[in-house]
């Protein structure tokens, strides 16, 4: 049975491997992630193509390894593919392309865009009579991109009930704390006035996550998950560096260690 203690070992060991960085963003995500795929989303490995699954965006695919990682353990991404993760011959680069591998609903390379791909896809999925519903995570310093509020109006405008934002809300963005750089500690306030059904919640409580992404609503959905970037490691909680930590052999072992104690 997959856990999300599990998924954090992966997102070090693939870390580890690779000497690739923004392990920092992939650890906030993990409980957000384990709550989508195993306990809320019609996904699986046997829907990968079905024109009625939900559909998950991450759109901060910065974050990727966390999402390589739950699609592994879903039977999707190969256990080869992760062992090459973002090495020289290996298929899975460390910002999200759609085209590396099944399960991966956009290409993500150039932040920003996510909201507005989810919201198209809600609107033909509207269109089209399909009962599939569409989840996109967004970083908290990517929401400050105007891109994302233009989607947010249009799904507001659309009244697409079956299109979910859920913001990674680390504090964390590449270079700075991301209030210091945009004050959005009201932000599901913002999104509540653009039209959204929006509230905060523990982004680390699994089942609080759950029970919001079950939530329906006559409305567009919106989710301020409130995280810890670099959440589990002692050396990268609540740190700006841990967006470009890269593990030594040293902090590996002691990263593994943080996460097991958990």
């Amino acid at each position: 049975m997959t856990t999300p203690k599990q998924i954090r070992k992966d997102i070090l060991t693939m870390g580890w491997k690779s000497k690739a960085s923004h392990l920092g963003s992939a650890l906030s995500l993990v409980e957000i992630l384990y709550a989508l795929y195993f306990q809320t989303a019609n996904f699986s490995k046997e829907k990968v193509h079905d024109p009625e699954r939900d559909k998950i965006i991450l759109s901060k695919g910065h974050g990727s390894v966390a999402l390589y990682s739950v699609l592994n353990r879903l039977g999707i991404i190969s256990d080869e593919d992760i062992e090459s993760y973002s090495q020289n011959g290996g298929r899975l680069p460390c910002h999200i392309d759609m085209t590396s591998a099944e399960g991966l609903e956009a290409s993500a390379g150039s932040l920003g865009h996510g909201a507005g791909i989810g919201v198209g896809m809600a609107l033909a999925n509207k269109m089209d009579a399909r009962t599939g519903r569409i989840f996109v995570i967004v970083g908290d310093g990517e929401i400050q991109e105007g891109s994302v509020w233009e989607a947010v109006a249009l799904a507001s405008t659309q009244k697409l009930d079956n299109f979910t934002l859920i913001v990674d809300f680390n504090g964390i963005q590449a270079s700075d704390f991301s209030n210091k750089t945009i004050d959005q500690r009201n932000l599901s306030e913002r999104l509540t006035a653009f039209g959204f059904d929006a509230c905060d919640v523990d982004g680390h409580d699994v089942d609080a996550l759950t029970a919001a992404f079950k939530r329906r609503s006559d409305k567009p959905t919106a989710i301020v998950a409130h995280t810890v970037k670099g959440k589990g490691v002692s050396f990268m909680e609540n740190t700006v560096q841990s967006h470009y930590t890269k593990l030594t052999d040293e902090l590996y072992e002691k990263a593994l260690a943080d996460v097991e104690g958990m």
